[in-house]
């Protein structure tokens, strides 16, 4: 439930709105705006009698929220969600942040030269795995903290934000020391132990859809982390699980339009794991930005033929530099321009 104060309310009616929300048993959480403040009260599972502050001072109205998830709806805040990533990039406002790298850190020649690769065709982020979850236990499963060192390197000599993924609460702390953005992968969408940990890390967080998600279910899961205290949350778009075999994944690029008219908070497309198609990686990518996505996360490998793991959909530097071409141009048309890497390589 939200309550929407009056315009000129004072600190008095809302502390008195506060107070009753907090009486009753409910979390209150005021949100300032330019011309109002509303209130929003959490820890409720069921509709809550709103007649009890329809007649206080400073009182507007009283909205009901329908949707299971609260903080992260649009009926809980009307305004799109700007993340402020550092270095002058900010995500979820007019420009589209691209996020590229290697699925994997393999060793500093290949990381590096990933990094430089995609910073020069304009990529804002760099992309890469220290902690690898994979299907199968014999399968490449990342080098752990001497990756995080690597990425912490590349990071000082080219200026790129680095977003990698932790796979479990106590590797969460070890990534967000070192990354810009912290993501929460697809097979970990539902670990809700860590989704509150990333909930008290401060970070930016980037939640995955899982392999068979429905949209309220990957709402909710970066309901979690709001809940926690953290409004920081990107959602990315990577595919579900379809009969067809003919792809890797069901690239959902209906969710984009979809998500922005339920959610405040950005999205992004992953076509890469959307397709598992280093020949669709760019089609879909160029469609997805079309269709207003803040931003998008691509494969680049120096040499996806030798890549310890997903170089079938990874884009070689020249095909990425390509992209970017594209993307920008598709972007210009509506409206939009494309993040750069503010930071200066050494």
């Amino acid at each position: 439930m939200l309550v929407v104060m009056r315009h000129g309310a004072t600190q008095d009616d809302i502390h008195r709105v506060v107070t009753i929300i907090e009486d009753m048993g409910y979390q209150a959480r005021p949100m300032p705006g330019k011309e109002r403040t509303t209130i929003g009260l959490v820890g409720n599972d069921g509709r809550v009698d709103g007649t009890r502050f329809s007649a206080l001072p400073g009182v507007l109205e009283i909205i009901h929220i329908t949707k299971p998830y609260k903080q992260v709806s649009r009926e809980w805040k009307r305004a799109s969600t700007v993340i402020d990533l550092g270095e002058g990039i900010r995500i979820g406002g007019k420009e589209v942040v691209v996020m590229a790298g290697p699925c994997s850190v393999e060793n500093e020649q290949q990381i590096l030269s990933a990094a430089h690769a995609v910073r020069s065709a304009g990529a804002a982020v760099l992309r890469a795995g220290a902690f690898k979850p994979r299907s199968s236990p014999y399968s490449f499963q990342g080098l752990g903290e001497p990756g995080l060192k690597l990425l912490a390197k590349v990071r000082a000599e080219t200026g790129l934000l680095i977003i990698t993924e932790a796979i479990d609460p106590a590797t969460l702390d070890q990534v967000a020391e070192v990354a810009d953005i912290v993501q929460i992968g697809a097979r970990n969408m539902q670990n809700y132990a860590l989704l509150r940990r990333a909930g008290q890390c401060r970070r930016p967080v980037l939640v995955k859809r899982g392999l068979s998600a429905t949209i309220q279910e990957w709402l909710l899961s970066a309901e979690y982390i709001l809940a926690e205290g953290n409004p920081n949350v990107i959602l990315c778009e990577r595919g579900v699980r379809g009969f067809d075999t003919a792809t890797r994944n069901l690239f959902d690029l209906s969710a984009i339009p979809l998500v922005h008219g339920l959610s405040h908070l950005p999205i992004v497309a992953d076509p890469s794991h959307g397709t598992g198609r280093r020949d669709m990686v760019t089609p879909m990518a160029r469609a997805a930005v079309a269709a207003g996505a803040d931003g998008l996360l691509i494969e680049v490998h120096p040499s996806p033929d030798h890549a310890l793991s997903d170089g079938a959909q990874s884009l070689f530097p020249k095909q990425f530099a390509t992209l970017m071409d594209e993307a920008r141009a598709i972007a210009a048309t509506i409206g939009r321009g494309m993040a750069k890497c503010a930071g200066v390589p050494s």
